[in-house]
């Protein structure tokens, strides 16, 4: 679960996570050779979405900064 503005957000924790061909090593997450094709696709994809900033307009993760740092 994660608190985002005072709102609760529950996160799914993605499928290949269980898959036995995941590798769970701290900073150096990877799938082992031969994983189905269905779980290499959500792993690149959940991958590739950690690259991408979501911040809006005066956020900085997501955390609202008043311009000119002074509010």
């Amino acid at each position: 679960m994660k608190i985002n503005g005072g709102i609760l957000i529950t996160i799914k924790k993605p499928d290949f996570m269980n898959s036995k061909f995941f590798v769970d090593e701290p900073g150096n997450w990877h799938l082992k050779e031969g994983a189905p094709a269905d779980v290499q696709k959500e792993f690149e994809e959940y991958m590739e979405s950690l690259n991408t900033i979501q911040d809006e307009p005066g956020t900085i993760d997501s955390i609202r900064v008043s311009y000119p740092y002074g509010d």
